[in-house]
């Protein structure tokens, strides 16, 4: 899978990754992703989806973070979160909202299969064993599975995760974390009031 990353990617993992500022990271970082899903979510169907975006982007962060813990690099354990995602679309028939095509989801869930099994992580079932509580539900779009309609997906990137830079340059893997990372540059932290 293609996806980006820059500091604020870096800053988010840090916040993510501190007590009770996790939380409020978690928050704003939920809210920015059902936003920029829901805005790729056919405008008939959008709102009917949101509380369960909304709850199923939740539990992904708890994904991101026992990934990292695992010890993924922060693109790949973001990459994880992306292709939960991606195969919870799929199950709904949200295919304008996929960011991979439907004929790669097994080749890029066969890359993560470890992590995946041992958190009982599968297309069906993309939260797996971080799915302690129901999620809320929503229609599916069954019928758009056979629609060739996939204007978010992008193929060729199957078999790594590939990192695009904020200069447009795209490479295997992600870059390397600074040392010094200032958790205000995460989407949504910029108000957010931390102890000096």
């Amino acid at each position: 899978m293609k996806i980006r990353q820059n500091i604020r990617h870096f800053a988010a993992k840090q916040a993510l990754t501190m007590p009770v500022i996790g939380d409020i990271a978690t928050q704003k970082l939920v809210d920015l992703h059902v936003r920029i899903f829901g805005d790729r979510a056919d405008p008939a169907h959008r709102e009917e989806r949101l509380r369960h975006l909304e709850e199923f982007f939740g539990v992904t962060f708890d994904t991101y973070v026992a990934a990292l813990t695992a010890g993924f690099p922060e693109a790949e354990a973001r990459e994880i979160t992306h292709l939960q995602a991606n195969f919870d679309f799929f199950n709904h028939g949200w295919t304008e909202m996929m960011e991979i095509p439907v004929d790669e989801l097994e080749e890029h869930y066969e890359r993560y299969a470890e992590f995946f099994g041992t958190h009982a992580i599968t297309i069906d079932d993309p939260l797996g064993a971080f799915a302690d509580v129901p999620i809320a539900g929503a229609p599916s779009t069954p019928d758009r599975l056979d629609s060739l309609e996939h204007p978010h997906a992008e193929a060729g990137f199957a078999d790594d995760v590939y990192v695009e830079a904020d200069d447009g340059s795209v490479q295997v893997g992600g870059g390397t974390e600074p040392d010094e990372v200032d958790i205000r540059a995460a989407p949504g932290m910029q108000d957010v009031p931390l102890e000096e």
